[in-house]
């Protein structure tokens, strides 16, 4: 199996949570994954200290890069990194995104893997959504990207907020690609 170049960014929506079983995931499975770059915004180092009370975000071993950082490899094409995972992803960043408008690292990131039809997964966490909201994931979702909003599903019986939570980035994991041994819907049942 060929390894994975992965960018994941992560947005000031809530739901760090998210983004750190992620990130704990990608450790797990680094024998898929040749290279995982990240890139924080402000307001989500903010909001991942609130919500989960620490900043053990800066522990990973993976190579985070500013958010202004325009010369980090996943600003191009030519860097071939093959996926993106915007988690939490605002809508404020969906709606750059569906807007073509590349104003920081995360939005370049984002354009460069659609304009080289890869594969980008936006874990849209805001509800209700409004027109604009649904208007923007339908222009990302016809330009090639994945909405996987943040809604855990509830048949595995989780019985954590960490287990709830897992739902998603299993499925997230899933939609990059990578191999994972969880809990499979006709398959655990008991």
């Amino acid at each position: 199996m060929r390894k994975r170049k992965i960018v994941v960014a992560v947005t000031g929506a809530s739901g760090a949570i998210y983004a750190k079983l992620l990130l704990d995931k990608l450790v797990k499975l680094q024998n898929q994954i040749e290279a995982v770059g990240v890139v924080m915004s402000d307001n989500a180092k903010d909001v991942w200290q609130y919500e989960l009370g620490h900043q053990d975000y800066q522990n990973y071993p993976f190579t985070f890069y500013a958010k202004s950082d325009f010369m980090a490899p996943f600003a191009s094409g030519s860097a071939k990194y093959d996926t993106m995972i915007i988690v939490p992803c605002s809508m404020g960043t969906m709606g750059r995104i569906a807007a073509g408008i590349s104003n920081d690292l995360t939005t370049r990131a984002a354009d460069v893997i659609l304009k080289e039809r890869r594969k980008l997964i936006l874990v849209a966490r805001d509800t209700p959504l409004n027109l604009i909201h649904i208007t923007n994931m339908k222009t990302v979702t016809e330009a090639g990207g994945i909405i996987c909003p943040a809604i855990p599903s509830f048949y595995s019986k989780p019985q954590t907020i960490e287990e709830v939570a897992l739902t998603v980035v299993n499925r997230i994991i899933d939609l990059a690609g990578l191999d994972d041994d969880t809990y499979r819907w006709g398959e655990n049942q008991a």
